[in-house]
């Protein structure tokens, strides 16, 4: 167990920002709105901490979170969700978990503090794109219950054996609601996290951040030091281009003062480096870039022309490699670049 203090909010964010490997929203709105909450310290309890048998939801914004900029969440928006979650299966649930530990979405449990028990772990340990890819429905486990936003108050319930069919439905009532909303998974417990989830998510999440704050006035060598990562590239971003058969994914070309070229791929969220042609980092490694000058953490869609860059690679959560099976659910494969997957 740990007690999370409002001064820990700033080193969290940036953590999380971190982990969101490009992706995964900007963390700014739900900084603002807990740093105004009144629930500091926040107690935060390991899976080891509460009985297994206990019951717990996962949280998370679903869709473009730029428009969360435009359409600010009220101030409890998972109430109706939880409420119709809770119906469904029963009974009451006690604990929240964070579902995607990479961007704004692992900050939005902490919005629960006040009503439930925040479990620190998380069923992704950084940014992806997919529901389908939560590790609960990676490693099959049965009975999860998810309900969604559909506009105008509307509340959607899907119980699924198929994780792709959740991300169909649920896509689609997200839509509905005009782009983006709110999802609640149900119908598991903190006895499945520990077998099925990334523990201590948030812990780590909190010392990346507290390494990338201390490390400000460093050379970009000792930052990557600091947060355990790989400098694999650095230098000026000479073009930006759409692949030729996937205009959602793009090629930065980055030039080194050496005169190596590398080439950063993204999606939604950074997805591989190549380095004069070979493949030096890809998901589910964390691959980071950072204003090399101003050491903003960057999202796909800050990568601009002119823009001076460090490119790092942080590991992934060993969770993805545990097991057979898990690895290919988050590798450039999945996203239709299979030629980018990683020896």
């Amino acid at each position: 167990m740990m007690l999370l203090a409002r001064e820990d909010l700033t080193a969290l964010a940036r953590g999380y920002a971190l982990l969101g490997s490009g992706g995964g929203g900007s963390t700014t709105m739900l900084e603002l709105m807990l740093g105004r909450a009144g629930q500091w310290p926040i107690e935060i309890v390991d899976t080891d901490g509460l009985a297994p048998e206990t019951p717990c939801l996962g949280v998370a914004f679903v869709g473009s979170t730029m428009l969360l900029a435009e359409r600010l969440p009220g101030a409890e928006p998972f109430a109706p969700l939880i409420a119709a979650v809770e119906r469904w299966l029963g009974h009451p649930v006690p604990a929240v978990c964070s579902l995607e530990g990479g961007g704004l979405n692992g900050l939005t449990p902490l919005m629960l503090a006040g009503s439930h028990t925040i479990v620190d772990a998380d069923c992704t340990g950084r940014a992806v794109p997919g529901l389908d890819q939560m590790s609960l429905f990676v490693d099959r486990v049965p009975g999860i219950v998810v309900a969604c936003d559909t506009g105008q108050d509307g509340v959607a319930l899907i119980e699924a054996g198929r994780g792709i069919d959740v991300e169909r439905v649920v896509r689609a009532a997200i839509i509905q609601a005009g782009g983006v909303g709110c999802a609640v998974f149900a119908g598991f417990t903190v006895g499945d996290l520990r077998e099925h989830a990334i523990a201590g998510h948030l812990s780590h999440a909190l010392d990346l951040g507290r390494a990338f704050v201390a490390t400000a006035g460093q050379s970009i060598d000792g930052l990557a030091d600091a947060l355990g990562a790989r400098l694999v590239a650095q230098g000026r971003i000479l073009s930006v281009s759409s692949h030729a058969d996937d205009p959602h994914v793009s090629a930065v070309e980055i030039t080194a003062r050496n005169g190596a070229v590398h080439r950063v791929i993204t999606r939604s969220e950074t997805l591989a480096v190549l380095t004069d042609g070979v493949v030096v980092a890809a998901a589910p490694t964390i691959i980071v870039v950072i204003d090399a000058i101003s050491r903003d953490i960057l999202e796909v869609t800050d990568l601009s022309l002119a823009r001076n860059v460090a490119v790092l690679a942080i590991p992934a959560p060993a969770w993805w490699t545990a097991e057979p099976g898990r690895e290919e659910r988050v590798r450039p494969s999945a996203y239709g670049l299979a030629e980018l997957d990683a020896a």
